[in-house]
C-alpha cells in the first residue's frame, strides 16, 4: 500500500486505530452452571422450579470511588450547538462509595453511601434491605453478587444465611460481573449523577445520588433482560468452536515446520480433540473455554 492511499484512507477515517475491542478469556470452570443459575433467576426460575410471589431477586454491588471534584471555575451551561463546558481544574473533597441493590422484577432500588467498600458496608446494605417489607416476610431473597471481597466465599455465604436465613446469595461466574442487573443501573448512574462529576463537597454528591434513587423509583420499570440460557449455550458453543479452530491452526503449521513428526507427537504437543481442552504445550493443561 502506498503512502498516499495510507494518507487518504486515514483522511476518510477508514482506519480507526485509536478505536479497539477488549475480550477475556473464559477462566471459570463452572462458568455455565453459575451463568445459567443467574439467567434462570431473571426469568424468576431456581433449580427448575418457578419462583412463587413471595420470593424475591435483588442483584447487588459497589460503585467505588465516587470523587466530589471541584471545578477552579464555574461550569458552563450547555447551548445552543454548544455542550457545557467543565473546567480541567479541580480541587479534591474526597471520595465515597456508592452501594446499590436493585429488585430485579420490582424495580426497586436500595441505595446507600459509605466511606469505603468491604463486609460491613455491603452488610448494612443487606440490612436496610431485608429489614423492609416484603422482604423481610420473604419466603426466600435471592442476592445476586459478583466475587468481589466484600462477598466472596462460602464465609460470605454463611454470614448472609446466619443474619437472614430467608437470604440466598447466588455469585456470577468469575470475570461475569455483565450478569449482574445493577450494572445497568450504575451506568446510568454515571451518566446521569456522577458525569462531568462537579460537586463542592461530598455531602452534595450524597444528596445527588438519594435524590436520583427517589426519582428513579418513581418511574423506573424493570430492565427488558432478552440474554437467557439458550443465548449462553450459543456463546459458549461458538467459544469453543473457536478455540478447536485456533488449535487446529497451530497444528498445522506445526506440522509444516517439523513435518517428520508423527500425528501422535502433534497431538501430545499441541493439544488434544476435545476443542483444545486437552494436554498442550509440555505438558501443560488448555484452559477451558478460552476464546
Amino acid at each position: 500500500m502506498s503512502n498516499s492511499t495510507v494518507r487518504r484512507r486515514l483522511k476518510q477515517d477508514a482506519f480507526k486505530p485509536w478505536q479497539y475491542q477488549s475480550w477475556i478469556s473464559v477462566r471459570d470452570p463452572a462458568f455455565r452452571p453459575k451463568a445459567a443459575r443467574v439467567l434462570d433467576l431473571y426469568a424468576r426460575t431456581f433449580d427448575g422450579v418457578p419462583l412463587g410471589e413471595d420470593e424475591y431477586v435483588i442483584s447487588a454491588d459497589e460503585k467505588t470511588s465516587i470523587q466530589a471534584r471541584c471545578r477552579c471555575h464555574p461550569t458552563l451551561a450547555p447551548g445552543q450547538a454548544r455542550a457545557m463546558r467543565i473546567n480541567h481544574e479541580y480541587d479534591r473533597g474526597g471520595a465515597l462509595a456508592y452501594l446499590a441493590a436493585y429488585d430485579v422484577h420490582r424495580a426497586r432500588v436500595f441505595g446507600r453511601c459509605e466511606p469505603r467498600t468491604g463486609i460491613r458496608p455491603f452488610m448494612n446494605l443487606v440490612t436496610q434491605v431485608m429489614t423492609t417489607e416484603p422482604y423481610a416476610s420473604a419466603r426466600r431473597v435471592f442476592w445476586i453478587v459478583d466475587n468481589g471481597s466484600s462477598h466472596r466465599g462460602k464465609k460470605d455465604i454463611d454470614r448472609l444465611t446466619r443474619a437472614f436465613p430467608n437470604a440466598v446469595m447466588v455469585h456470577t461466574p468469575v470475570h461475569a460481573s455483565w450478569t449482574n442487573q445493577v450494572e445497568i443501573f450504575f451506568s446510568i448512574v454515571q451518566h446521569k449523577v456522577v458525569s462531568p462529576n462537579d460537586f463542592p463537597d461530598l455531602s452534595e454528591v450524597r444528596d445527588r445520588l438519594r435524590a436520583f434513587k427517589d426519582r428513579y423509583n418513581a418511574a423506573s420499570q424493570p430492565f427488558q433482560w432478552r440474554f437467557t440460557t439458550s443465548d449462553l449455550d450459543d456463546l459458549l458453543t461458538r467459544i469453543d468452536r473457536h478455540t478447536l479452530d485456533r488449535y487446529e491452526v497451530l497444528r498445522s503449521s506445526h506440522r509444516m515446520v517439523n513435518p517428520r513428526r508423527t500425528s501422535s507427537a502433534d497431538h501430545g504437543h499441541l493439544g488434544a480433540e476435545s476443542g483444545g481442552r486437552g494436554w498442550c504445550g509440555r505438558g501443560r493443561r488448555a484452559r477451558p473455554g478460552a476464546a
